[in-house]
């Protein structure tokens, strides 16, 4: 058994960027805790979820996907690679392990995303089991768990009432990472903490047989009223994954440029001819709910969220995707439906 004492995960992250990897923890960043790139000397705080999840060291927000010099009419193409450094995600939540399924499938759908891809190759990811969570907290409902391994390389287990972790290897990323960490990991015996428990908030299959059957029903201005339209709850997701492509240039250059994008947004599908499908935040917020909870899960047979509540806790409005999923369960047990 590998130990670590709670008070040393910032010994382990050393020894790791020694060994070469690009650490990427929670820390307190302008007092929020953030998954960031780990800098010797400051704490990892596993007590609270990070406002960002993994998905930002495998998606970035921003990225260049091509280049080229011009000149007069000429176009002088340049190779770009992805910045894809070795990298271990340490002490992440399981509910940001268990995204990585569905972003593994949507970038390797229809086609093979090489700059996702290589990321994904030079990634270890190291969940944390979770033994606390707050009231946003709704993994149990969508099929995870604060101990779930989906998605991990190695888990870090609280034991011993929280004084020290146990690491334990998954699969040959993990071992490779065990070994990397060398001294900083001990030899011993450790009990292993229970991870807390997560009521279930609502089923997650009536919500998806009430989605199947009410595209029109008069309960969605009401779910949405207070949507903003802001996008931060995208942006904070694990696994939402829309974005669009840019070109920008100078005289001398021209970028082609992959960006973040949200359905909640008003020119998500504004068509060049003015027409825009989804006129206003109810379809908008419609699209967010379906696309979780029956688009997803018909094509891929994943659910299309993780429990993992960052976007009620970044929420100007204070909208909670786990309340909007109950209300609609508890739409089940009533008679009339709204057939699209």
């Amino acid at each position: 058994m590998k130990l670590i004492d709670a008070n040393k995960l910032t010994a382990l992250a050393a020894a790791l960027a020694r060994a070469g990897y690009r650490v990427v923890a929670p820390v307190e960043d302008s007092g929020v805790v953030r998954l960031k790139e780990w800098a010797e000397g400051a704490a990892i705080r596993t007590g609270a979820v990070p406002v960002n999840s993994a998905k930002d060291f495998l998606f970035p927000p921003s990225e260049i996907i091509g280049r080229w010099d011009l000149d007069g009419d000429d176009f002088m193409p340049r190779d770009v690679q992805p910045d894809a450094p070795k990298t271990v995600l340490l002490a992440v939540r399981p509910c940001d392990a268990a995204a990585l399924a569905l972003l593994d499938t949507v970038f390797n759908w229809d086609y093979k995303d090489d700059f996702y891809n290589a990321r994904r190759q030079a990634v270890t990811v190291v969940p944390m089991v979770c033994t606390a969570a707050d009231e946003q907290c709704f993994c149990t409902s969508v099929g995870g768990a604060p101990d779930a391994t989906a998605g991990a390389d190695a888990m870090l287990r609280p034991a011993d009432g929280g004084t020290r972790f146990i690491l334990e290897p998954l699969t040959d990323k993990g071992n490779a990472l065990l070994d990397a960490a060398g001294l900083a990991l001990a030899e011993g015996e450790a009990a292993a903490d229970p991870p807390v428990e997560i009521a279930r908030r609502f089923d997650v299959e009536a919500v998806t047989e009430w989605l199947s059957r009410n595209f029109e029903s008069d309960l969605w201005p009401a779910l949405s009223l207070a949507c903003l339209g802001c996008g931060a709850c995208a942006y904070a997701c694990p696994t939402c994954h829309c974005f669009d492509i840019q070109d920008e240039a100078t005289r001398r250059e021209s970028v082609r440029l992959k960006n973040w994008d949200s359905c909640g947004f008003g020119l998500f599908t504004l068509h060049a001819g003015g027409h825009n499908p989804r006129p206003d935040q109810t379809a908008r917020w419609r699209n967010r709910v379906m696309h979780k909870f029956s688009y997803i899960p018909e094509r891929f047979a994943l659910v299309g969220c993780t429990g993992c509540g960052r976007c009620a806790r970044v929420c100007g409005a204070g909208m909670s995707m786990s309340e909007v999923c109950r209300l609609i369960a508890d739409e089940t047990k009533k008679a009339p439906t709204h057939e699209s």
